[in-house]
Parts: structure tokens; C-alpha cells; sequence
């Protein structure tokens, strides 16, 4: 349900809510907040609520400190493992400076950019998410270990699976805030697990990512375990990966679907700084399914962008380098974009690569452009790129790569 501020305001008063979250996220996408209690939301809703921007990373210094969160009613959910009586609840928020204007750095206004962007060229693009941890054990402390919570494989079940019954916590959950997951596993590695979610609008699909990894963390520390969604967790085990699920609406024919991939594909490496944000990275990709070259297939996992089996407005395309270290706000700005880039330049889509690009010999692979191999390799690569000086203010690509 999509609530209004009047309606915000009664619900308050109605479920006995006592604390509200002002969620927001930084330039890297890791998800922040401040609570208000529940008379305060009159002023939030008219004038926003005041954040100390120098002491988040990217976001100021000390001499222009001041930015204002400004919630949105339409985002309202529950954190249902707060207690009912004095409940807890969250609302997403845009960010502005005092005089009105919108924060260069806040991702969730550019994505909403991208959105409208996207409305005027008579596209509207729709996403889901999979996004895949690990599961390590804490110690006496709570702290965690580098101990996997068990050593199943893919789609093993109990009791060798000891993901299970955190799996189930975590999709009721998201059932409760109104979240709907599509399907849950174990994954190849030991202790990994993934959730997928159905596609739905950017925004929307944006926000449940940010949210998901929340629930996640929250129902492996009630069950004494760590969740952990950096790309790389263990050395010769497989990655976490974020697969991105993109689909376009009105699907008006096979060949905008096709210049939609082939302007992901043109773009990707450019995109790669942002997609994969860490070092750690780069241990991931060109392993373990992670793709590093630039290319697509039909069903083929060893690709960067995979065309799964379906038709019409079912039609979706699979990116398969980015890992949960991405801010999912900016991921999903760059693939809009990127897929208006190939249609309004009719870019045409080069043939399948039907090959498994782990397996292939030096001359095959010579022939494929290779992903970034380094952290340093892709912010040079963005640097260089017209698309994202076009697409991302320069404040962000300048906070990325210095770190």
C-alpha cells in the first residue's frame, strides 16, 4: 500500500508507532537512517529533517555540512522484528541542500532522473534483483568468524543446508513489509545463499534491494550468524554476485529489445567502477560464472549478459557483473541509460557468444573486449567515458576513485 503524508501521520497514531526511520543511503550505497519520533513527522513532511552531511563519506565537509532529509509517505513499511507495541517503522527519503535544491550525491534522485528520462523517450524499464551471501558463524563474542555455517552445494536441503530456516525468516519477513521474493536457495559456495525477487519499477526495485540486505543481516544476527555480501568473502570459493534482471516496457519489438542489450554492452566497461566498487571485486570476476569479457548468449552463464528463455513482454536481459557492494540506486540509473543509449542510436547487437569463456583458448578470447581487471582499470575507464560524464555528476565518479 502507498501511503500518503496525512495517512502516514494517522497510521502513527493508530499502530502506536513510536520511532520512524529516515532511511537513506551514501554515495556507495550503504544504507544509513535517523530516527524521529512520531510528532515530528508534520515538520519532516514540510521542511525535512536536518543531517550532518561532513560526517558521511562523500556527502560534504565542515564548511558545507547542512543537507535535509525529506521522507517519502509513499515508502512506508514496518520493521516487524521491532517490538508491536511502540512499533518501528521505515520511510526512504530524498535529500536536498537548505535552499531547495537536490543533493548531487544522492543516487536515489538520480535514479528517479533516469526514470523520467526514460518516460520521455516512451520507455519505461522494469527490475529484479538476485543477490547472493554468505553465512559464517559468530563466536562466543558475536563476532564474526571466517567459519561458513555449513558446507552444502547447490540446492542441497537439511539438514546439510543450515541456511534454511534463516532463508525462511528472512522471506516472511519480507512478505510482513510487504517485499515479495520469488524464490530462495543455497548457493555453490559453503554457507552461500541467494533470494530472488520479482521485477518491479526501478524505484521500488531499488528501495527492496537496499532493504533486502537489511532483513538479511538482521535474521543471520537472531540466528547467530553473519551475513556477509562483499563480493569475494572466501578465496577459492565463489563469488556473491547481484544479478540485475532488466526488462522494457512497451516491448515493441524483438530489435529495440536488441539495441537495448547491445547499449549495456557498449557501455559496460565504462559502467564496471560502479558496478563492482571494491577491489575484492576484481577477484570475482572471470571466475566462478562471473564474467569477464564483454559479450551475451541465450542461457549461457559463463556471459555478461544472458538472454533467459521467454517471450514478448516477458523478455528480460540478465546482467551478470555486478556484486552486492554496488549501490543498486546508481546500478540501475547506468543500465537505464545505457539501454536508451543503444535504442535512440539503433546500435546494433553483435551475434551470440555461444562459447564458455572459461574453458575457451587465448585466440577465441582475444577477439572479446575484457572487463576491467583492477579497481584502478575501471575508474579510468569511467573517466575516460563520455557516457558517464553525460549520465553521472562529476562529484560521484571523484568520490569512487579516490578511495
Amino acid at each position: 500500500m502507498k501511503y500518503s503524508k496525512d495517512e502516514v501521520i494517522q497510521y502513527a497514531l493508530e499502530e502506536d508507532v513510536k520511532f520512524i526511520r529516515l532511511s537513506f543511503c551514501d554515495v556507495f550505497g550503504k544504507q544509513k537512517n535517523i530516527a524521529i519520533m512520531p510528532h515530528e513527522l508534520p515538520r519532516a513532511f514540510e521542511y525535512g529533517i536536518a543531517l550532518d552531511a561532513s560526517a558521511i563519506a562523500g556527502f560534504g565537509s565542515e564548511i558545507h555540512s547542512d543537507l535535509l532529509l525529506h521522507p517519502e509517505a509513499e515508502t512506508l513499511m514496518p520493521l516487524p522484528w521491532r517490538p508491536e507495541h511502540g512499533r518501528v517503522v521505515q520511510m526512504f527519503s530524498s535529500i536536498s541542500h537548505p535552499d531547495g535544491r537536490a543533493f548531487e550525491c544522492d543516487t536515489r534522485c538520480l535514479l528517479k532522473k533516469a526514470v523520467t528520462d526514460a518516460k520521455k523517450h516512451g520507455y519505461e524499464f522494469t527490475f529484479g534483483s538476485e543477490q547472493e551471501f554468505y553465512l559464517f558463524n559468530l563466536d562466543e563474542n558475536g563476532n564474526a568468524t571466517s567459519v561458513p555455517s555449513d558446507s552444502a552445494g547447490y540446492m542441497d536441503i537439511a539438514p546439510e543446508d543450515k541456511g534454511e530456516n534463516v532463508r525462511r525468516e528472512i522471506c516472511l519477513t519480507l512478505e510482513q513489509m510487504g517485499i515479495r521474493p520469488e524464490s530462495s536457495h543455497h548457493e555453490e559456495g559453503p554457507g552461500q545463499n541467494e533470494i530472488d525477487f520479482r521485477y518491479a519499477d526501478p524505484l521500488t526495485a531499488a528501495d527492496n534491494a537496499m532493504t533486502f540486505q537489511r532483513v538479511v543481516k538482521t535474521a543471520a544476527h537472531r540466528n547467530g550468524m553473519f551475513a556477509d555480501f562483499s563480493p569475494k568473502p572466501i578465496e577459492n570459493a565463489p563469488g556473491n554476485g547481484f544479478h540485475i534482471n532488466m526488462s522494457l516496457r512497451p516491448f515493441k519489438n524483438e530489435e529495440v529489445f536488441s539495441q537495448m542489450i547491445a547499449g549495456i554492452l557498449k557501455n559496460a566497461v565504462a559502467m564496471t567502477a560502479f558496478l563492482n566498487p571494491c577491489k575484492e571485486s576484481y577477484k570475482r570476476l572471470g571466475n566462478n560464472k562471473a564474467p569477464g569479457y564483454v559479450s551475451w548468449s541465450h542461457e549461457n552463464r559463463s556471459q555478461l549478459v544472458r538472454i533467459p528463455a521467454a517471450f514478448g513482454e516477458y523478455r528480460r536481459a540478465e546482467l551478470r557483473s555486478p556484486d552486492p557492494a554496488a549501490n543498486p540506486y546508481l546500478a540501475f540509473a547506468l543500465m537505464i541509460y545505457a539501454g536508451l543509449d543503444g535504442i535512440s542510436n539503433k546500435i546494433e547487437l553483435d551475434k551470440p557468444s555461444d562459447i564458455n569463456f572459461y574453458t575457451a583458448g587465448a585466440e577465441v578470447l582475444s577477439g572479446y573486449q575484457k572487463l576491467p581487471e583492477s579497481f584502478e582499470a575501471a575508474c579510468k575507464a569511467a573517466a575516460q567515458s563520455d557516457f558517464i560524464k553525460a549520465h553521472i555528476p562529476a562529484e560521484i565518479p571523484a568520490i569512487y576513485c579516490k578511495k
